[in-house]
């Protein structure tokens, strides 16, 4: 295992020992060799990347995508709604800038994860043995990129864009590989996967951990060194691609924003709608979670489509902090109105930002976003103002690649409370992200392919997402 620490200097000798670097137990060389044999079959990969914005908590389905304005009282939407692009379509009055988008997003109004409690159902789904969706697709393709070095799942949480928000948490293991090896286990920027917990880079854990900025830094001036000895380039192939994961490599360029054109940044940057303790009301609130979470979606966003680029072909993003979009009222979450202003219009801001970034720069059809919770709210509000859990009825969206632009999918009944329409779940929706990634027909092909990934493969899509 690579070990630099602070203060002392660094011996090129020993940093290219081979196999001197581990990742969950097997050389750098050693999963870049694994990586490289998917990629010698590029048939059943389509080459299309997956952001899974995983909305924890349960958004409302009536304050975002699906208004029920001429319900009764204790059920209509709480907020103001909105005239969309599409005629006869309204949203939430939080989702005002998605809602002069609709010709790019693809809206499911019969999604129900039949699912009433906080975990990661939609993540993981069921008969998909508790592991992440995007192990899955490791699984297949291998752990690294084979031409970038980047790792090809990764879970970002706030902390991998900002030291001043509370640490990673999350209801259920988004890191689980269920019964494949943990070395296909997520890549977690800023935070404790096991990628990075096999890696002690220049530095202590916790400055790895928490000083991006320091580790690209010392990143830096190692690959200066090993450049100026000529040792890089007598390493094999992939022995350099290794090495070049590390010392300046697509990772640590992925994670450098500053990277950016300051206008793409601009573009992103949700750091203004965090409120500076406004919703300390509640203990969510004093926690800064709220706060932190409608400071960060934009930036991470940013990040998952420049890791996408850089080779990451599945990430999931989780912002929610166990649950903002809880919005029960009581002495942890807040209400339907406040809850949406401390969250919904940040999170409005940074979708639409990525919808136009993508179609400005011609990656929509590289790039799908899928956005959804563990479930959606009640119909009926309870007596404090805020709705409790609901399985029967979930808010989707997505856009980009795979998907049809400009469609509403199926409907719910009046009430807001269950499909009236054909239902989707969690099946239907893995199946379509799966069908996004690969080639289905030539997946069936590969014998290393498992049985299970093919059978998630091969159940029906959503209407209008995937393939």
């Amino acid at each position: 295992m690579l070990s630099i620490f602070d203060g002392n200097p660094v011996h090129r000798r020993r940093l290219l020992q081979a196999g001197a670097l581990t990742l969950g137990g097997l050389t750098l060389p050693s999963l870049l060799s694994r990586s490289s044999k998917a990629a010698n079959t590029p048939e059943h990969v389509t080459g299309k990347s997956i952001i899974f914005l995983f909305q924890q908590g349960g958004p409302s389905q009536f304050e975002t995508y699906d208004p029920k304005p001429d319900a009764p009282d204790a059920i209509r939407t709480v907020t103001e709604t909105i005239q969309t692009r599409t005629p006869g379509v309204h949203f939430g009055q939080h989702m005002r800038k998605l809602a002069q988008l609709t010709d790019k997003l693809t809206v499911v109004r019969s999604f129900q994860t039949q699912n009433g409690g906080h975990n990661i159902q939609p993540i993981v789904g069921p008969h998909s043995n508790d592991t992440n969706i995007g192990v899955h697709y490791s699984r297949v393709v291998g752990a690294t990129n084979r031409f970038t070095g980047m790792p090809t799942t990764s879970v970002i949480y706030p902390a991998a864009v900002s030291d001043d928000v509370p640490g990673p948490s999350a209801r259920g293991n988004l890191l689980s590989t269920g019964s494949y090896p943990k070395s296909y286990a997520p890549f977690v920027p800023g935070g404790k996967g096991n990628l990075q917990s096999d890696m002690q880079l220049s530095m202590s854990r916790d400055r790895f951990f928490n000083d991006r900025r320091s580790l690209l830094g010392k990143l830096d001036r190692i690959r200066r060194q090993v450049d100026s000895s000529g040792e890089l380039e007598a390493m094999d192939e992939l022995q350099r691609q290794a090495y070049e994961l590390l010392l300046g490599g697509g990772v640590s360029r992925a994670l450098d924003l500053t990277q950016e054109d300051p206008k793409t940044l601009a573009r992103y940057d949700t750091s203004n709608f965090a409120t500076n303790g406004k919703w300390n009301k509640v203990n969510r609130g004093r926690a800064g979670m709220y706060d932190a979470n409608a400071g960060t979606i934009g930036k991470l966003l940013l990040l998952a489509k420049r890791l996408c680029l850089a080779g990451c072909g599945f990430v999931t993003i989780h912002a929610s902090y166990a649950g903002v979009w809880d919005m029960h009222a009581d002495g942890n979450n807040l209400n339907m109105t406040d809850g949406m202003d401390a969250i919904g219009y940040s999170f409005d801001h940074a979708v639409s930002a990525f919808v136009e970034d993508l179609e400005a720069s011609g990656l929509s059809d590289q790039i799908q976003l899928v956005c959804l919770g563990e479930m959606g709210r009640t119909p009926k509000l309870n007596n404090r103002g805020g709705r409790d859990h609901w399985g029967k009825l979930s808010p989707l969206l997505a856009y980009g690649a795979g998907t049809t632009p400009g469609t509403v999918v199926g409907q719910s009944d009046k009430h807001g409370s269950e499909p009236s329409t054909t239902p989707y779940g969690p099946s239907h929706l893995i199946a379509s992200l799966l069908q996004t990634v690969f080639n289905v027909g030539e997946l069936r092909l590969v014998p290393s392919v498992p049985s299970t990934v093919l059978d998630l493969a091969q159940a029906d899509p959503i209407n209008a997402i995937g393939y």
